[in-house]
């Protein structure tokens, strides 16, 4: 399949990406910068240059044309002020699956965030994050495609453990983000998860049940 990935450069993307690659899917990565080519060809991805705040709707269905599965990976990072939170996880979210819509891909997957419904009262960074977010997840269940929304608990660092928590609440914890790739990869593979929303955390589950759980609810 042709899988197009919005933020290819992130950590979990360009694991995705190898994964992906390993299984025979080809990956197209969008990217903002020249300058990550090298890293996405280095993945065994395809370097496409949009950017997901800027570029026009007409850009947007040239990158992604042809695409069966588009996957939104991007995010703004900790370190970024609430406005490029608002004109990249949500607004960026947004037109990527509108234009998803408009080439006629099949499925749309979006890695969210654990707690985007119920943002924090004393952190308000934070909760902006969580509530672009939040309104991305919407914009994506409102569109006309299959898509799945998972969201991760607290990212970390570390190779993949294989197994997971996965559930529509399964409380605070934290995943790798290896493990995170691993299960955008097997909801891309089976073709699992479509019109479910999911938080996900470190546990004994193998990622293969715990994804045909979820499936199956």
């Amino acid at each position: 399949m042709q899988i197009t990935i919005a933020g290819a450069h992130g950590q979990i993307a360009r694991i995705l990406t190898t994964y992906l690659r390993s299984t025979g899917h080809h990956v197209r990565g969008l990217v903002r910068s020249e300058d990550q080519f090298a890293d996405i060809e280095s993945d065994g991805g395809e370097p496409v240059l949009l950017d997901l705040e800027q570029s026009s709707s007409e850009e947007f269905d040239d990158a992604l044309d042809g695409s069966d599965v588009v996957v939104f990976a991007a995010g703004a990072g900790p370190g970024s002020g609430p406005e490029h939170k608002h004109t990249l996880d949500r607004d960026g979210a947004i037109k990527t699956v509108e234009s998803a819509v408009r080439v006629g891909a099949d499925r749309f997957v979006i890695v969210s965030s654990m707690g985007a419904d119920d943002p924090p009262d004393d952190d308000e960074t934070f909760s902006v994050y969580l509530r672009a977010k939040a309104a991305a997840d919407e914009a994506v269940r409102a569109a006309d495609i299959d898509a799945v929304i998972v969201r991760p608990g607290k990212l970390t660092d570390g190779p993949a453990t294989g197994a997971v928590e996965m559930g529509t609440s399964v409380g605070r914890g934290e995943i790798t983000r290896a493990d995170v790739a691993a299960v955008l990869t097997e909801i891309i593979d089976t073709g699992h998860g479509d019109g479910c929303t999911f938080e996900v955390i470190g546990g004994t589950t193998p990622i293969e049940d715990a994804v045909a759980a979820i499936t199956a609810r």
